[in-house]
């Protein structure tokens, strides 16, 4: 579904991604891990071009996004190609970025309706069974500054599966909650990976990493320290990095 080789991201002087290369297959629930301004965001938001990456390549369920040429230049695809392949992927981020002159239900058919070219007669039915989805049928027509940070965040979810993609990513989607909120969230979340969506969740929530996801990717320093099967990585870390910071979290 990804195949992320070799990516190097530099912001200024400083070198964010430092040869990142992550493959995710159908079905996984990978969970990134690691301190704050390890490259995780950053990663994430390179897989689908909302940042540009310096070197490395992405394949996006088998069309490549980006290559590096022989002179070490990155070519991406032509940017309707580009569109086309990062639609695949739908992204939650930690702000919830939600219209707040649109109702809920006009925030879900945004996308399809602007982007997909639906009618707002097609696009209603299937907007309506996400909020079901998300349990927030009954919020269908209030508005952004009535909900609560976790009905956003799973407003926020709606929307992007609203698009249809085959991947979800997560960029620490809980992170901008008041703890109590936050279970509601990951509920969703675990929902999804029942069903077996393809799904990258950058995530503080070791709980949530640990009995989720399929694997676990530990990153500190713009790379991937170790990955490893999720009981493993919280039973036995193998490398000492890694076991210091889950040690610290405990």
């Amino acid at each position: 579904m990804i195949s992320a080789n070799d990516i190097h991201k530099r912001f200024g002087s400083t070198e964010v991604l430092r040869g990142v290369s992550l493959h995710i297959d159908k079905g996984d629930v990978v969970a990134v891990i690691g301190p704050s301004g390890s490259g995780k965001s950053t990663f994430l938001r390179c897989l689908n071009r909302l940042e540009s990456i310096d070197r490395g390549r992405i394949d996006i369920e088998g069309e490549t996004l980006v290559d590096t040429d022989a002179a070490g230049a990155c070519r991406y695809a032509a940017d309707a190609d580009s569109r086309r392949i990062c639609r695949k992927m739908g992204m939650v981020f930690q702000q919830f970025n939600l219209f707040p002159h649109l109702t809920v239900l006009q925030n879900v058919i945004e996308a399809p309706v602007t982007v997909k070219g639906l009618t707002r007669e097609a696009a209603i039915p299937a907007a309506e069974e996400l909020l079901r989805k998300v349990g927030l049928a009954h919020k269908r027509d209030a508005y952004p500054s009535h909900l609560s940070g976790g009905q956003k965040q799973r407003v926020a979810i709606a929307r992007a599966l609203a698009m249809e993609p085959d991947i979800m990513l997560f960029d620490e989607p809980t992170s901008a909650l008041d703890p109590e909120l936050t279970g509601e969230v990951l509920r969703t979340i675990r929902q999804l990976a029942e069903e077996h969506m393809t799904m990258i969740v950058v995530t503080h929530e070791m709980a949530f990493a640990r009995d989720v996801s399929t694997r676990v990717i530990f990153m500190d320093g713009g790379e991937i320290i170790e990955e490893r099967p999720a009981a493993e990585m919280f039973a036995s870390p193998a490398h000492p990095r890694t076991r210091a910071f889950l040690n610290h979290l405990a």
